[in-house]
This record gives structure tokens, C-alpha cells and sequence, in this order.
């Protein structure tokens, strides 16, 4: 999966001249987070981010007035705190590739380029999306792990055990335990007899780690 299948196409961006208020303004109407920021010819020159807006008013202690506050960011334009470099990737950059560059520089975007211009751009919220997507977790069905054994056939075996029971695969993925690196493999189906399906993978040369006929994570609100 590339950014560009994943990106927001033709993002809202913001000249170097516009003011906090403005950008602020653009956030607010356009429900987002992050705006890169282009000169007059359309090249990249910054970025700013929702939290950098917070950072630039001034503290809750001021002695400034309301009016002095509103004075102050109507003035203050956003080439005095935008972000700059801007670490940037193209539509063909994988999208695992990119995620890894949001998490080594600790960013929560990055505008996707074509050659000096901005095309797109890729988000953490994007990022988080494609991985509910990936795992079918925005739908019903069955879902197991397994370890994986050191042999060949596997997924075939897996797979015939879910069209054996009825069901269809919806999402595979494959994954390594952070404390010790072993193999797993998670499969989420629709449509299996459950009873049959569990039964059956007990005959599998492979440990069953978890299996649940529905999701058992339930939100809950704390006030």
C-alpha cells in the first residue's frame, strides 16, 4: 500500500503571510490539523501544527485584556512560528515507510509531494485508519491468532479450515512479539459456524493464542 492510495489529495495550505487568526480559522473550518505552508509560487516553505497555534497565545496569566490578545494574533503571521524543515515523502513511498518517519522524527504528518509542489498529505489520523482497515476492525466476524510453526503450508491449511466452516477471510495479518520476536498470525473471518471453526483449529499444527466469535472491547466513558 503506497501514500498516495492512503493521502488526503489537494490539502488546504497557508501562505507564510497568513496570521494565527486566519490559520486558526482554516483549522476550525476545515475540521484539521496540520498546515503546510507555501510561498506565493506554491513551493513548501513550513508547516504548522494545531499544537503550534496553542504554543504562540499567551498564557492564561497574561495581564494583556482580551482585546490586546486578539490584537496580538491578528498580527502575528504564521512565518514567525512554522516549522521548518518540513520532512516530506512522495505518493510512491510505502506507506509503512512513511509511518516509520512519523514515528523516528515524532510528527504526526507529512505533506506528500510531486516534484516542487504539495500533492497531498498523510496524517497519523490516515495512518490509524488504514490499520483498522487492514485488520477488519470496523466489522463483525471471527478473529484468531495463531503461532506460527517453522514449516511450510500453513496459511494454506488456515485458510481451508475458514472455507471449510463457511467463512470468509477478510484481513490476514502477520506480526512479532516485541519481547521475545516470535511469529504470529491473526485472521479475521465472516460467515464461519464458530463451533466448527474452533474445533478445527485445535487439529492445526499451530498453538492457538486467541480466538473470539465476537469483539469484546466495549467503549466505556468515565466522567
Amino acid at each position: 500500500m503506497l501514500v498516495k492510495d492512503r493521502m488526503t489529495p489537494n490539502p488546504v495550505t497557508a501562505l507564510p503571510e497568513t496570521t494565527h487568526k486566519q490559520a486558526a480559522e482554516l483549522m476550525r473550518e476545515h475540521n484539521i490539523h496540520h498546515l503546510p505552508v507555501v510561498d506565493k509560487r506554491g513551493r513548501l516553505v513550513g508547516i504548522i501544527v494545531e499544537d503550534d497555534l496553542y504554543a504562540a497565545q499567551p498564557s492564561p496569566a497574561t495581564t494583556l485584556s482580551i482585546y490586546e490578545i486578539h490584537s496580538l494574533l491578528s498580527k502575528l503571521e504564521l512565518k514567525e512560528i512554522m516549522r521548518r524543515p518540513v520532512y516530506t515523502v512522495t505518493g510512491e513511498c510505502s506507506l509503512e515507510e512513511a509511518a516509520g518517519l512519523m514515528l523516528k522524527h515524532d510528527i504526526g504528518c507529512l505533506p506528500v509531494m510531486e516534484k516542487d509542489r504539495v500533492v497531498g498529505i498523510i496524517t497519523d489520523t490516515d495512518i490509524f485508519q488504514t490499520f483498522v482497515d487492514v485488520l477488519g476492525g470496523d466489522k463483525e466476524g471471527g478473529r484468531f491468532t495463531l503461532r506460527l510453526p517453522d514449516k511450510p503450508g500453513v496459511l494454506a491449511r488456515l485458510a481451508q479450515v475458514v472455507a471449510d466452516a463457511g467463512g470468509n477471510i477478510i484481513a490476514v495479518t502477520t506480526w512479532q512479539s516485541k519481547t521475545d520476536g516470535q511469529a504470529f498470525i491473526t485472521i479475521k473471518e465472516q460467515g464461519a459456524n464458530f463451533a466448527q471453526l474452533r474445533a478445527a483449529l485445535d487439529d492445526i499444527d499451530a498453538e492457538v493464542i486467541d480466538v473470539r466469535e465476537t469483539p469484546i472491547c466495549s467503549p466505556a466513558q468515565y466522567s
